[in-house]
């Protein structure tokens, strides 16, 4: 077994809300950082280290972002499907969290339950990462708050509305909001709003920095005046017997012209992709000059060898 260290808190990423507003502005000046040095100029950190990749869920930018991160910081990746791992045959996460701490150095885990990933945490004597559960995608709203400084230049006092589903994205996005000063409005059809223990703990810790987080059933009053009109797709995994009713549902939450023209002029356009055109977003807006959504796809890549280069370095 590989001799671990005892390494420093915060072990995992599991949420936004695991970290302070200073860890938050740390990653976001060190992703700014190796986002302008060219791939491999950062030296190899993480030379001899191996992230191992568990996927439950089908994945593109959240999968090959740390691939190709790991091997720009001079790394390793393994990707492990988890009906290729002994787990499809019963055997224990606990077991095998166990077993996978002597031969890697960090983990990424992309699973349904929240609790899952949490089990994994707890056994595994390395970082483990949430690369997306049902509740929390911590990675994709870092990754956000990288886009909107670069296109806006600050995060306080900017007013994001969020407008769809309440769901893992929303979740991330509040928590992200409430570290930094951020305002964040969300529109959601009733009964489809964020989990409302996050939501509250999020206007908690909203009061150190200054953020407003609100929630509303009315699109036009969330995009009204707002710097970033973000949207997400109406059906997560796992829903797709759902996508019909849902399509339905949502129909007047399309981020469209008319939601566009009530933004401010300088407002920019965010997806976290993959995008439904013509369901959760037009064409027109996802292609208009407001649009950073490639951008923010983009900046995967860059806040993915933050955190790594944060947690491996310390495992």
């Amino acid at each position: 077994m590989k001799n671990k260290s005892v390494p420093i808190f915060p072990r995992h990423l599991l949420s936004v809300a695991d970290l302070s507003s200073d860890q938050v502005a740390q990653f976001l000046d060190r992703a700014a950082i190796l986002k302008k040095e060219a791939s491999g100029s950062s030296g190899t950190p993480l030379r001899g280290k191996t992230l191992g990749l568990i996927f439950q869920k089908a994945s593109t930018r959240t999968r090959i972002s740390f691939e190709v991160a790991m091997t720009q910081l001079g790394g390793h990746s393994l990707f492990l499907s988890a009906d290729e791992l002994q787990l499809g045959r019963g055997e224990p996460i606990a077991d095998t969290a166990r077993v996978l701490s002597g031969y890697l150095d960090g983990l990424v885990i992309r699973t349904f339950d929240q609790a899952t990933l949490e089990e994994w945490a707890a056994h595994a004597a390395i970082p483990v990462i949430n690369g997306l559960t049902d509740l929390h995608h911590p990675c994709q709203a870092l990754s956000d708050l990288l886009t909107i400084t670069e296109a806006l230049g600050r995060l306080r006092g900017v007013k994001l509305a969020y407008i769809g589903d309440g769901n893992n994205v929303a979740h991330s996005l509040v928590e992200a909001a409430a570290r930094t000063g951020l305002s964040i409005t969300l529109a959601c059809p009733k009964g489809h709003g964020p989990n409302e223990s996050i939501l509250a703990r999020a206007r908690r810790d909203a009061k150190a920095t200054g953020a407003i987080v609100e929630l509303t059933t009315d699109p036009a009053s969330a995009a009204r005046d707002s710097d970033v009109l973000y949207t997400d797709v109406w059906t997560s995994m796992g829903q797709e017997r759902q996508a019909a009713r849902r399509r339905k549902l949502f129909r007047a939450f399309q981020l469209n012209r008319s939601l566009v023209k009530l933004a401010r002029p300088e407002a920019i356009v965010l997806h976290c992709l993959p995008a439904h055109r013509g369901e959760e977003i037009t064409d027109e807006v996802m292609d208009s000059p407001r649009a950073r959504i490639f951008q923010q796809a983009e900046n995967r890549l860059h806040m993915q060898k933050a955190i790594l280069e944060w947690l491996l370095r310390r495992a």
